[in-house]
């Protein structure tokens, strides 16, 4: 993770990680098949760590607002703990959908948690609208209030902590 990391996926190849990792050029070769399927396991296993983190963050919590912001702050701990691994989930360069199973499972039980929490507020009549809907624009405000963080872009008169607990210490916040 650390190559593709330091120098991007234009920046990695296997000859470059045969040469990190002390090991002959043509090793990595008998592992895969190209570039692209190492980033796509690369990518997998952090999303499978990311996923965990959901799952843990939000097992046994009876109260679906509690859920909500433990899977709020479980999102951001993660990106803030582990910055690599989170640009490289959503690195811009990437195979199409559906190349990898694997990654595509990973990546679809990193987002069911929300779904599900985000369905479970709808159905207790705390929240409104479509659920599949509503956890798509949560996610994509978190992941950006968490890359512009990261990118140090946050510099318009607001904290990242308190643009944070703006989201998720209210359900309606996300409205």
């Amino acid at each position: 993770m650390g190559l593709f990391a330091e120098h991007g996926y234009r920046g990695v190849t296997l000859r470059s990680l045969a040469r990190e990792l002390g090991v002959s050029p043509m090793t990595p070769y008998r592992y895969f098949d190209n570039k692209e399927e190492l980033f796509a396991m690369v990518r997998t296993e952090a999303f499978r760590r990311f996923a965990d983190a959901q799952r843990d963050a939000s097992s046994g919590i009876e109260d679906p607002e509690d859920a909500l912001r433990m899977l709020g702050r479980a999102y951001v701990s993660f990106a803030l703990d582990e910055p690599d691994a989170y640009h490289i989930m959503f690195e811009l360069l990437q195979a199409p959908a559906g190349t990898y199973p694997e990654l595509e499972v990973e990546q679809g039980r990193a987002f069911s948690y929300l779904h599900a929490a985000i369905e479970t507020l709808i159905e207790a009549g705390l929240m409104e609208g479509n659920a599949l809907q509503r956890a798509h624009f949560l996610w994509a405000q978190v992941h950006g209030l968490v890359s512009l963080h990261l990118a140090g872009k946050l510099v318009m008169g607001c904290s990242f902590e308190e643009l944070v607990s703006a989201v998720f210490d209210k359900p309606e916040a996300a409205q």
